[in-house]
């Protein structure tokens, strides 16, 4: 026993010597942590964007610290009586709990959330429910756990339910395998590498559990090529926090390729993977207690001690945090007692199968009866939720057969009126047979029909021109309004309202000047809009190099109105604030295109200074964003933004 003491104390020794230099390390420049910048950042909602979207925050500074640095921001909040920024330090407070491993604590404060939850945004709804899910499952209350992602669906959170894990959680792994491939196997894209990775890893841990070691060997492999492909894959942008997760995925993969070979008594072959998996997750997944790092260290101490290197199997048996699963303190009191056994200490082997023999005492009496009672709840909610989703089945198909038999009807009439239409062909030809003498009232008719076409086409040349001479006059009366006013916030909307108008009536004025009145050639069109929003900013704009790539696109009238107001927002957007102080080096790029039975594509790009952070929410007040999604809405399309680090992308498909 002195032995493993001895190592016990060498190692927390390095760990608080480490651990004492990356504190010291926090202090130099160029070093600054994550638990620096969520001190530097000021509002409570701030703080709790940052620690949920940093998957490897506790990179230099342990929980602890964390958990220390929150209740000093809670006890603040308190005493200003601050409800909301009570409730956003809760959360973080609670996820903290439940990454160390203190689920009871958690829970705890994630109870008391969830009755003050109502009036929350549904993103702060998400990250509490999601907590309170993983918290139920590790405490093995699988019964609220289901109430909880029932309320996900409800919420619009989580599309389905899925009682997967929880099968398997109560023993039923080959139950929860089958419906897991049956439900998830069908949603994953043949190069969705990171999908495949995942099912495959928990499609082998059903196996594994179940007891088929080697088919679940061959899932896991294959999940470590996919994982491989993923992570290598430059084509595919990634973020920060993808990747994160990717790797400690990966790790996990590694480590259930080596508790295989375990499983299977391949000793040796098992422990580079062990080794590496634990390496993987403790870099990625830094500060957190995770089972799968509990549960490698005890498959390699096991390799050790079967392979007969007593002194490392108590050093994986020594190191780490304690299991909190039962099936995990049960494995390592009996893998110490076989150490014991084969150092011939038997009076300590005896304490510590005593000790196993006590914890199956105290659970064998009630586990059983209990997990009957939640694998029969977990039924009855399954049966329900199988009913439910039938009959939203049922309605689908009746509303695809009732669709099915309108379009034999529509296809019936569009029969019986081919039919007419060829027998009345067929009396015209036979008329015209009979009277060739017709042909000169046939010739005669021709010669009016194309006059009227004519007609018809300076008629409607004559209205494009006098709704584009309308137009002008609206612009001219906005002109006059701007000038007998003298609120400044007044003079811009009439600005913006005449450089739309503008916009449409440019539209009109291509029209009665083009020899086909259908569509609008744009790459002109562009051009000519472009000169017209740099009259209107006079001072700007006129230094900005202005790439338009539209050659050939020619689009009708109902698609290019959309599009000259979309234009006219974005050019007069980066002529107003993109270049606020020079645009000497300003750029602005347009490309448009549409293929023929294709979709088309409009991008925008400009150099300027960018989107101020709060775009979201100006989005909900800015009339010029809630125009450009409007019209793009017409389009059959949605607005997309991208923040670049330079300046910004707006771009969508359209049909």
């Amino acid at each position: 026993m002195k032995k493993p003491l001895g190592k016990t104390l060498i190692f927390f020794f390095i760990y608080a010597l480490g651990h004492n230099l990356v504190i010291a390390q926090d202090d130099l420049p160029g070093t600054q942590s994550y638990f620096q910048e969520f001190q530097s950042t000021k509002s409570a909602e701030d703080r709790f964007k940052f620690f949920f979207n940093t998957p490897n925050r506790y990179n230099q500074n342990s929980g602890f610290d964390w958990l220390d640095e929150v209740n000093v921001y809670l006890n603040n909040a308190e005493k200003l009586k601050d409800t909301v920024a009570i409730n956003y330090y809760k959360v973080i407070q609670s996820q903290i709990f439940h990454d160390i491993g203190d689920y009871d604590k958690s829970l705890a404060i994630s109870k008391e959330l969830y009755v003050e939850k109502e009036p929350w945004s549904l993103e702060t709804k998400a990250v509490l429910l999601d907590l309170m899910d993983a918290t139920y499952s590790q405490l093995e209350l699988y019964a609220d756990q289901i109430d909880i992602r029932k309320e996900k669906r409800e919420l619009g959170i989580a599309e389905n339910i899925a009682f997967y894990d929880i099968y398997s959680n109560l023993g039923q792994h080959r139950k929860a395998m089958d419906d897991y491939i049956l439900e998830e196997q069908k949603n994953i894209d043949d190069k969705d590498y990171l999908g495949k990775a995942i099912f495959n890893n928990n499609v082998g841990t059903y196996l594994r559990l179940d007891d088929s070691y080697p088919t679940a060997l061959s899932y896991y492999n294959k999940a470590a090529g996919f994982i491989k492909i993923y992570l290598s894959d430059v084509t595919k942008v990634k973020s920060e926090k993808e990747i994160i997760e990717s790797e400690v995925l990966k790790g996990i993969i590694e480590g259930n390729i080596g508790k295989c070979f375990v499983l299977l008594k391949q000793y040796e072959e098992a422990i580079p993977h062990l080794e590496s998996s634990i390496l993987t997750i403790k870099e990625f997944n830094k500060d957190k207690f995770s089972s799968d790092l509990i549960e490698n260290r005890l498959a390699i101490a096991e390799c050790y001690l079967h392979l007969g290197d007593f002194a490392k199997t108590t050093d994986y048996l020594s190191d780490g945090e304690q299991p909190r699963k039962l099936e995990n303190i049960i494995k390592k009191n009996r893998l110490f007692a076989s150490y014991y056994d084969k150092t011939g200490n038997y009076k300590n082997e005896s304490i510590y199968l005593k000790r196993n023999t006590r914890i199956r005492d105290s659970i064998d009496a009630n586990k059983t009866e209990i997990q009957d009672q939640q694998l029969a709840t977990i039924l009855a909610e399954d049966k329900a939720y199988t009913k439910t989703r039938i009959e939203e089945q049922k309605e689908e198909l009746e509303k695809s057969r009732t669709a099915m038999v309108d379009k034999e009807n529509q296809i019936q009439m569009v029969f019986i009126s081919l039919i007419f239409t060829l027998l009345g062909f067929a009396g015209l030809v036979y008329a015209y047979l009979k009277s060739i003498k017709n042909q000169r009232l046939i010739a005669e008719q021709k010669h009016i029909i194309e006059n009227s076409l004519v007609e018809k086409d300076s008629l409607l040349k004559e209205i494009h021109h006098r709704v584009k001479n309308n137009l002008q006059m609206v612009s001219s009366l906005l002109s006059l309004q701007t000038k007998n006013t003298r609120s400044k916030a007044a003079i811009e909307a009439l600005e913006e309202g005449k450089s739309r108008v503008k916009a449409m009536a440019l539209i009109h004025q291509k029209l009665y000047q083009n020899d086909d009145l259908s569509v609008i050639e744009m790459q002109g069109y562009i051009e000519s809009l472009i000169n017209s929003v740099q009259s209107v900013y006079k001072k700007g704009g006129h230094n900005i190099n202005i790439t338009i790539d539209a050659e050939g696109v020619e689009l009708d009238i109902d698609r290019a109105i959309p599009f000259g107001l979309i234009l006219n927002e974005l050019v007069s957007n980066s002529f107003k604030y993109a270049f606020p102080q020079n645009d000497d080096n300003g750029k602005i790029y347009i490309h448009l295109r549409k293929m023929v039975e294709q979709e088309g594509f409009f991008e925008y790009t400009d150099n300027g200074v960018g989107l101020p952070e709060d775009t979201d929410d100006r989005a909900n007040s800015s009339m010029g964003i809630r125009l450009m999604n409007r019209l793009v809405n017409q389009l059959q399309s949605s607005l997309n933004i991208d923040k670049t680090s330079e300046g910004v992308r707006f771009w969508f498909n359209f049909k």
